[in-house]
């Protein structure tokens, strides 16, 4: 295979969008209901890519094996529902890029764990559902990230063979999930990335700082 035949599958959280105001906003919006004082943007957004549980952990300190925990992510989850796309965008960095690759006839996806009632609706807002050739949720299959499945079935949805694509994420899951489902990984680094998590120590087989890096990558620059 080479970089003219690959298929990109890209995450969608802090590597496609930013939809980081948005869930950080869901977050003091429940800190507010609770009468707690709103936490700087900048302590939230670094957990974004770890979805409900990142976003609760940081707001109130709690893991999933905390008994508040589940009450928490569902209220939150809830007021998230109410305001996906008030802020959300593309990167704008991105744009370039998928243009260039819908340009070049070159198919790409995208592979989340977001569940379908919130990818759906930003993926049409954004106006990538008659642009992206698949797009796998977090409840699309009964598995999610770092479980290679959601990959897996995003493949077999576009007819290829899973060392026929790229999977690019922002996060140390994405890595995981691209390496067990065979597919080459490629590390978002302007995304959420986490906190004291080294985006190099992910064990990716590439690190791109900058979108355009991709179309590097794939001989389309």
């Amino acid at each position: 295979m080479t970089t003219a035949e690959t298929v990109v599958l890209f995450d969608l959280d802090g590597t496609l969008v930013d939809s980081a105001p948005d869930l950080a906003g869901a977050a003091n919006d429940l800190r507010a209901e609770r009468g707690m004082a709103l936490l700087p943007y900048a302590a939230l957004r670094p957990m974004v890519g770890s979805g409900a549980r990142g976003m609760v952990g940081v707001a109130f300190g709690v893991q999933p094996t905390d008994v508040r925990f589940a009450g928490l992510r569902d209220a939150f989850l809830d007021l998230y529902a109410d305001r996906l796309l008030h802020q959300t965008d593309l990167f704008e960095a991105i744009r370039p890029v998928l243009d260039r690759l819908d340009a070049a006839g070159r198919r790409w996806g995208i592979v989340t764990n977001k569940a379908t009632r919130f990818t759906a609706p930003i993926v049409a807002g954004l106006g990538l559902a008659p642009r992206a050739a698949v797009v796998i949720a977090g409840d699309t299959t009964p598995f999610a990230k770092p479980h290679p499945e959601p990959l897996l079935e995003a493949a077999r949805r576009l007819g290829i063979a899973p060392s026929a694509c790229a999977y690019v994420g922002d996060d140390q899951r994405d890595v995981l999930a691209g390496r067990a489902a065979g597919m080459v990984t490629l590390a978002a680094s302007w995304g959420y990335l986490g906190l004291d998590d080294p985006v190099a120590d992910w064990g990716a087989d590439h690190v791109l700082s900058s979108p355009v890096q991709l179309l590097q990558w794939l001989k389309l620059a």
